[in-house]
């Protein structure tokens, strides 16, 4: 019976990341998709579209599957029709939360958002609801093999970028959204392509949080992240380092 058990968890665990993988592609189409039909769909000539193509192939996604998305892109049907979609709100404990979506359905999609913070304590709000707690950053990152702290950080100041925080695993360049594309061909001309270039929302104001608090956030995050259309969530919760492990594992 053990032995039966271990393997129906090891088969649930895989069954898990067989899912998230498939999540990850999902998303990752759909922005090559986006990309492709927001300009020329050419990698060069379309610096959205390149970021999109490189973090497909971090995550090890086929190459006719990259192709194809960017072929809908430049000829979508009307199947690939996806606007992208921003909703607002507050989660329990009063943390912010901001979720970006693509969606070729917007009531649907609206449905279902409202309905998951609901259920999970929390309220959506109108669009700027909870937005001026968040700046969009041009948010590009680096392994930590790339070089030193320092080495990164003359880069990131020749390149314009704002600010370079470094730790064990990577390092994390920051710079205006206006700058993003000259910041980005800046680094990559100084350090090779970044693990990942792209907008995001970064918190302005922190939410503090203890374990508890944090854990009832966190199952509204793990519901927005299950819903097909969700994109990215963007909370401003602060929790310490040994709270998210424990709460991660």
């Amino acid at each position: 019976m053990a032995g039966h058990s271990k393997f129906k968890n090891i088969m649930h665990r895989k069954g898990k990341q067989d899912k998230a993988r498939g999540k990850i592609f999902t998303r990752l189409i759909r922005e090559i998709i986006v990309a492709a039909r927001s300009g020329i769909p050419e990698l060069d000539a379309n610096p959205r579209l390149r970021a999109a193509v490189i973090a497909a192939r971090q995550e090890n996604m086929p190459k006719d599957k990259i192709e194809n998305a960017i072929k809908r892109g430049s000829g979508a049907t009307d199947s690939d029709n996806y606007e992208e979609i921003r909703y607002e709100g507050y989660g329990p404990h009063g943390v912010a939360v901001i979720v970006e979506t693509m969606t070729d359905n917007r009531n649907r999609t609206a449905g279902d958002i409202r309905s998951i913070f609901t259920k999970n304590g929390g309220n959506m709000g109108e669009t700027g609801s909870v937005g001026f707690m968040f700046d969009r950053l041009g948010v590009m990152t680096y392994p930590a093999s790339i070089g030193s702290e320092d080495k990164v950080m003359e880069a990131a100041i020749e390149a314009g970028a704002d600010n370079c925080e470094s730790n064990d695993e990577e390092h994390s360049i920051t710079c205006p959204m206006e700058a993003f594309n000259e910041v980005r061909e800046g680094l990559t001309k100084a350090l090779g392509e970044p693990a990942s270039a792209k907008l995001q929302f970064v918190p302005n104001i922190l939410s503090p949080l203890n374990e508890e608090q944090a854990r009832a956030v966190m199952k509204l995050i793990d519901a927005l992240d299950d819903n097909d259309d969700v994109q990215n969530v963007t909370v401003n919760m602060d929790v310490d380092d040994e709270i998210m492990e424990r709460l991660s594992a």
